[in-house]
């Protein structure tokens, strides 16, 4: 018999009483302040919404409640350029299973830049190709990231990984988390990329300002508007570009 797989996060929960000002960042956000759990898929969970809607800052917040660095990296990664998250992992709960990863990470395209400066000045560069990030291009690095640096069996957090990745890249890019999956990973990742929204059998959080909701793939705008748009660029294109469908001064 096959074993159910275990997902080593398994749920966060809002400490609400500890929280004092719904008025103050991040609480004002209406996302955010409604939170009460979220529950993760063993494989991947996927966090979407516009910008400004939450899903960041609550993956910043996990990440720094799990001991990871908020800048990006691992929990050796101690560096820090400019305090910029905010307080929430102070009111987050991280509720796990009893399985521990042996591999921890947080990507984040914002301060990549910070992270493979970190690594330039501590000279940590076997563990990732055993080059400098700084020497390869944003996407190269980031695949150096995914195919060299994560070794599997671990907890790895992601915010919009598709940032520095062309199209082609975003297909290498899921095949590569899907490998990782197979050996006992489990992903939590923000992200925009209808591409990387496709990996099957994930779990797919909307952040809105109604709260955070599970949506279906297809019913997603990332892929909604994609596929209309590729359906119907020319007609989509006129109506955008045409000055007389824009309104006057």
């Amino acid at each position: 018999m096959t074993m159910k797989a275990l997902p080593y996060l398994r749920e966060i929960e809002l400490k609400k009483r500890k929280i004092t000002a719904y008025d103050d960042y991040p609480f004002n956000i209406p996302s955010i302040n409604k939170i009460t759990s979220l529950k993760f898929h063993p494989k991947i969970t996927f966090f979407v919404g516009e910008n400004g809607s939450g899903k960041s800052t609550l993956l910043e917040a996990i990440a720094v409640a799990l001991g990871l660095n908020a800048e990006g990296g691992t929990k050796q990664s101690l560096f820090s350029t400019k305090k910029s998250h905010s307080e929430l992992n102070k009111y987050i709960k991280t509720v796990r299973s009893f399985k521990y990863p042996k591999d921890w990470f947080f990507l984040r395209a914002e301060s990549f830049y910070n992270l493979a400066t970190f690594m330039d000045n501590t000279g940590y560069h076997t563990s990732y190709s055993n080059k400098s990030l700084h020497a390869q291009s944003h996407g190269e690095s980031f695949m150096a990231t995914l195919l060299v640096k994560l070794k599997g069996r671990g907890l790895y957090l992601m915010d919009e990984p598709e940032a520095a990745l062309s199209p082609t890249r975003q297909l290498a890019a899921l095949q590569a988390i899907h490998n990782l999956v197979k050996n006992d990973s489990q992903f939590i990742i923000a992200t925009h990329s209808p591409i990387l929204l496709a990996y099957p059998d994930a779990k797919i959080y909307s952040f809105s300002d109604t709260g955070i909701e599970p949506i279906e793939y297809e019913d997603t705008e990332h892929y909604v508007i994609t596929k209309s748009f590729l359906n119907r660029h020319e007609q989509m294109l006129k109506h955008l570009l045409d000055d007389d469908t824009q309104e006057e001064d």
